[in-house]
Order: C-alpha cells, then structure tokens, then sequence
C-alpha cells in the first residue's frame, strides 16, 4: 500500500478524541504514520479513536494532557520522545469556544478560550519544535476562519485563532533553517459538536454565505491538514489553508 509519509513517522494530533482532531489521526494512520493521540478528558472517545488507528496497521499512542498547561504538555512530549523518539508531524487541534458579545464578556471567558487555545497552541508548538530540531519535520495548526474575518459573539475564539495565525507564520520565519514546516488550516462552519451548537437561525443565515452551500466535514478538514504535514507540500511554510466552501473569499 503506497503512503504520503515515510515509514515510521510518528504524529501527534491535540484534540483528538473527536471531531476534526479524530479524523486527523485516522487520516494519518492511512497515510502512513503512527499517531499519539492528545486529549483532556474524553478517555473514552481517544480510546475509540486508537483502536480505530491500530486496525489500520499503525500504532497509538494515548497521551492525557490538558494543553493550556505547561506542565502537563512538557511531560506529554517527554513521554512520546521516550516511549517513540522524535516526531516528524504534528497537528494542533485543540480548542474552545466560550460565546458571548465583547461588551457582556467576562474576564473569565476570556481567559478560558485564550488559555486553551492560543497559550496551548504556543505551548505544543514549542515542544514540537524542540522536537524537530534535528531531523526537521511539519507542524499544522488548526485555526478558524473566525481568525481571519470575525464572526460577532466570538471576540475571545477570533482573538485566539488570529493568534494561532499570527504565531505559526512566525513560527514558520523561525523553523525553516532547522528543516521544519509550519502551516495553518483555517475551517469555516464543519459538522462538529462545536456547530451543532450554533442556533438554526444563524446556521441557516451562514449557509446562504457558503458558495457551496453546505457545511463541510471534519474528514475534509483532515485531508487539508494531512496534506500540508506530508512531503507532498514539502515546498509550503508559513500558509494559511482556508477549508470553508468558499465563504472567506482570497
């Protein structure tokens, strides 16, 4: 069976117990890589996820680590680094929302999507990196279109996925003379847990801004971030993929 990834390329994927973090890993294994599967509190859901990886023919890794945590993310690479040896892929996944307008918006919310998701993505970038150093390798990090055009009632979740933009295209400047890759896939509205929240008014209103006039899936999601972590992008750093039907136009 042909893969994108040489054989033995270990990944790790945050987030992964579900959603667009589990359909990235399963899409890696089928490419080629074994997989550490990242999660907080879903045992269950990242077990489920593993099974799925090892009946591939990969290996899985689970690795229990809430990624706004220094401490816990430091000793969740010493365990992959000890258990696999370096990584050559990671794909940082991991988020939060916490909605509300800006004017009504607590210091709390605030400080819980910004936590998770731009301190966790800076703390999981530093480590992959310090990782790759050697051998060189790919990063991809999952942002949202929020990121790039906003979306009323998500001040805290644009801020931090701007962010996320904003730290890997520098991120991407710092790496490249160590041989490492740092891409950005930016998802609009895809069938997650996350958007089934949303209202059906707003949904439906959002639909009407998709050229192609649907949501998308976490399996579309993976495949752009599989993409830019195999040597098939071997030529593109520091790129931000928008998956989103056409809604954010370029």
């Amino acid at each position: 069976m042909s893969t994108l990834f040489p054989e033995g390329t270990r990944a790790l994927v945050t987030g992964a117990s579900r959603g667009i973090g589990a359909a990235t890993a399963l899409a890696l294994a089928e490419a080629g890589c074994d997989v550490a599967l990242n999660y907080r509190s879903s045992a269950a859901g990242a077990e489920e996820v593993a099974e799925r990886v090892r009946a591939l023919g990969r290996e899985a890794l689970l690795v229990r680590a809430d990624v706004g945590d220094e401490a816990q993310v430091m000793a969740m690479f010493q365990r992959i680094r000890a258990e696999w040896g370096p990584l050559g892929v990671a794909v940082l996944n991991s988020g939060v929302t916490s909605d509300g307008h800006l004017a009504a918006m607590s210091s709390g919310k605030w400080q819980e999507v910004i936590g998770t998701n731009l301190t966790g993505a800076f703390l999981t970038a530093r480590e992959a990196t310090k990782q790759m150093y050697v051998d060189g390798g790919a990063l991809v990090l999952i942002a949202s279109t929020s990121g790039i055009a906003g979306r009323a009632g998500q001040a805290n979740y644009a801020a931090s996925k701007g962010g996320v933009i904003a730290l890997a295209k520098t991120l991407a400047y710092e790496a490249a003379p160590r041989g490492i890759r740092v891409n950005v896939v930016a998802p609009g509205f895809i069938d997650t847990d996350m958007v089934r929240k949303v209202p059906p008014a707003r949904l439906k209103e959002a639909l009407h801004a998709i050229p192609l006039g649907r949501t998308g899936t976490p399996r579309e999601v993976a495949s752009a971030a599989v993409f830019l972590a195999s040597p098939a992008a071997s030529y593109i750093t520091g790129k931000v993929l928008t998956v989103d039907g056409g809604m954010i136009p370029n």
